[in-house]
């Protein structure tokens, strides 16, 4: 195994750029008009350099927190950088995060100054944030900021010169807090140093060879580590060209227009690029088609052209499981999957599959520099070069979740294989106990079920029920509401699918039955966190009440309401 490549902290190298290509763009921003705004290397440093020097004039206290939220934009970049070269440290909040659990990070991290970027109140929080944000706690406006009465962009850009004499640290100096998305209690603050945060791109250089040509489009949130460490890090430090997505509306354009080389997302968008291929050319025409030599080749290729993918040498998936049967269809396409696996408390710097080396199902082996172990328990540890700093304010939680000799407890169950390809089976605080106590892992049904191109997302529950049972969304487009037909054929296509998975599962797993709930599942209804992953909490509040009346009607499939 190659060793970790170290790299310093980000702004050396955005330093580089600016000497070595301030021409070269690297930054392409979507309007809202349909119109498109580009930023060379010169104009994002001259633009962070500007606002480090606006920062300083404040006088804050040296490496004081700065709160900075919006959707992904290049300003939300060039925000950060001017953050690190005036010498403070940046605290992201999602754009979507409720207003309590924003309140309460500004109060926890003392936030001396709160960036507002890319937001319009409708598809954020942001009005439900501005009215309980901390008394006397300044604001400043960036580009595509809502109408607020603070110092705006443009005019920190006309009154101050860039700042010469940039601040750099060091790797050992504390850059940021993520807070985490919080399934369960407060978001915990955990503090990453420059060094932690190029972790991730130096255990992996080796495996994407990273290159200045590469091209990447940024639309998971930037508050979030996996995409803070999986494309705006690598873009500083290789000096490759990013490309934002405006809207939901946008995305296939915005996708098209970067035609990335490198892609990650998440199992749901990866999910539903599957569902909609589908939906156009069902399973069974694409196995004849795929079964034509030459018209298989142009076919698989027109697939990858319609989805903006047909440039991607490096697919990577990660946050949650993604059904083998999808990461195989990817495979037939010409389009090898990669799961990763990481937490916001290693950066990310864990796990990763390797081409040629894909079990299904598995999310690789430990990047290099990298520790695993399975405790008694069941227990995933991991020692990482992206270990975090620790909790912010928090001694108690850092101490409580590393082990003597350094391991962070990641909270997920495991298993090894002979290669030492690592198996995800469930969280260990997602455990349920049936009625006749025998313990659930709802992770890898969830996955197993979630594999139909119907289902959007899925959760397997059933605390205190003699048997688990399911609560299923379905895929917009699936089905028509007035369609009692099809409506009909689907239930019992998705009873023979339910049957299928039972076989597959020990008795006191076996769902006793599917729910397909009325409404969707979103971050703004509090059942899905910021990067998409369920609250099983908040979910089993709102349907358990219901358990025993499903129960009663002895049905496979049942319709909510």
């Amino acid at each position: 195994m190659s060793q970790i490549k170290l790299f310093a902290e980000p702004l050396e190298y955005v330093l580089r750029w600016e000497k070595e290509k301030p021409d070269t763009v690297y930054l392409t921003q979507p309007l809202a008009d349909g119109t498109v705004e580009t930023f060379t290397w010169g104009d994002i440093v001259g633009q962070a350099r500007r606002f480090a020097s606006y920062l300083q004039s404040l006088e804050l206290p040296a490496a004081s927190n700065i709160a900075l939220t919006g959707k992904n934009s290049a300003h939300w970049i060039i925000a950060d950088l001017g953050i690190w070269m005036a010498g403070h440290v940046t605290v992201p909040l999602y754009p979507t995060l409720g207003a309590d659990a924003c309140k309460y990070i500004l109060e926890h991290c003392e936030a001396k100054l709160l960036i507002v970027g890319r937001l319009d109140g409708i598809t954020d929080s942001w009005n439900e944030l501005q009215p309980v944000l901390p008394e006397g706690l300044p604001l400043v406006c960036l580009p595509l900021a809502p109408p607020v009465n603070a110092p705006q962009w443009q005019d920190i850009m006309a009154e101050f010169a860039p700042l010469q004499n940039v601040v750099l640290r060091g790797r050992d100096a504390l850059a940021t807090i993520i807070y985490t998305s919080g399934t369960t209690g407060n978001p915990k603050g955990v503090m990453h140093n420059f060094g932690s945060l190029t972790a991730p791109a130096g255990c992996s250089v080796d495996l994407w060879s990273p290159s200045p040509e590469d091209r990447m489009l940024s639309y998971l949130p930037l508050a979030h580590v996996a995409e803070r460490v999986a494309v705006e890090i690598p873009s500083l430090l290789f000096g490759f060209q990013l490309f934002f997505n405006d809207s939901l509306e946008t995305f296939p354009v915005d996708l098209k227009r970067a035609r990335p080389t490198r892609f990650f997302s998440v199992p749901r968008l990866w999910t539903k690029f599957y569902q909609a291929v589908n939906a156009k050319i069902p399973p069974a025409k694409q196995k004849l088609l795929f079964a034509i030599p030459i018209l298989s080749r142009k076919i698989k290729r027109k697939i990858l052209e319609e989805l903006g993918l047909d440039s991607v040498k490096v697919g990577l998936t990660g946050a949650a499981p993604l059904s083998a049967e999808i990461i195989e269809w990817y495979r037939r396409l010409g389009l090898e999957l990669l799961e990763v696996f990481g937490m916001t408390e290693n950066c990310a710097a864990s796990h990763a599959a390797r081409a040629g080396e894909v079990r299904p199902g598995y999310v690789g082996t430990p990047l290099n520099g990298v520790e695993c172990r399975i405790d008694d328990t069941g227990e995933v540890l991991v020692k990482s070069p992206g270990q975090m700093m620790g909790y912010y304010k928090m001694p108690e939680e850092t101490a409580a979740n590393l082990t003597p000799d350094g391991f962070f407890r990641t909270g997920d169950r495991g298993e090894l294989d002979e290669k030492g390809r690592l198996k995800i089976t469930g969280r260990t605080k997602d455990l349920f106990k049936t009625s006749k106590g025998k313990y659930v892992a709802p992770v890898p049904i969830e996955n197993m079920l979630g594999a139909h191109p119907g289902v959007e997302v899925i959760c397997a529950t059933g605390p205190g029920q003699p048997q688990p049972f399911a609560l299923a969304v379905l895929a917009p487009g699936t089905l028509d509401p007035e369609d009692r037909e099809a409506r009909q054929r689907f239930e019992q296509e998705f009873a023979e699918h339910l049957d299928e998975i039972n076989q597959q599962l020990e008795d006191h797993e076996r769902l006793n039955y599917v729910v397909i709930v009325k409404e969707p599942w979103t971050i703004e209804s509090g059942l899905l966190t910021p990067t998409m992953k369920l609250k099983r909490n908040e979910i089993e509040g709102r349907y358990l009440q219901f358990a025993e009346n499903w129960r009663n009607r002895n049905q496979k499939i049942i319709w909510e309401g």
